[in-house]
């Protein structure tokens, strides 16, 4: 795969050098490290031989398939959850679960593929608990009230 890769870019970039263009679209400058000069890439010339012949190997692709599983059980958090899932070619199969907050587990199983696309069913399992609200009366609660007092007036001798 590299081995393709590296050949496609000297093509291109031998190609187009010897055409006048940046390569691959990028313009850029190159420098000579013994001299200090600078060069776009358009003013390089790089001889090309007019039958350069490019070999391209096909890229070798793995067959995907993988399976993994894991879970999580964390008693001072009350995290817990767990998932499992295979793919086997263009088919991913797989199902996770988790504990509600409310008490139930949730589980989600689902399957895909190129023509049924992605397909979820979710279930549940157990019964949700909720906490008891307790209605409380208001509590009436007399608290004295203190009024200012205030002195004499204040007399102004103008």
């Amino acid at each position: 795969m590299a081995y393709t890769k590296i050949t496609l870019l000297a093509l291109a970039a031998a190609l187009s050098v010897a055409r006048g263009s940046p390569v691959a679209g990028y313009g850029g400058v190159v420098v000579d490290a013994g001299l200090g000069a600078a060069q776009s890439y358009s003013r390089l010339s790089v001889p090309v031989a007019a039958s350069s012949v490019v070999v391209v190997e096909p890229e070798i692709i793995a067959y995907p398939r993988y399976g993994f599983k894991y879970g999580v059980e964390d008693p001072k958090t009350g995290d817990v959850k767990d998932q499992a899932e295979e793919r086997d070619g263009d088919v991913v199969k797989g199902e996770y679960s988790l504990l509600q907050p409310d008490g139930r587990k949730r589980v989600v199983s689902y399957v895909s593929d190129k023509v049924n696309g992605f397909n979820a069913v979710v279930s549940y399992s157990g019964e949700a608990v909720h906490p008891q609200v307790v209605k409380v009366d208001p509590v009436q609660v007399q608290v004295p009230l203190k009024v200012a007092s205030y002195g004499a007036a204040l007399s102004s001798a103008y």
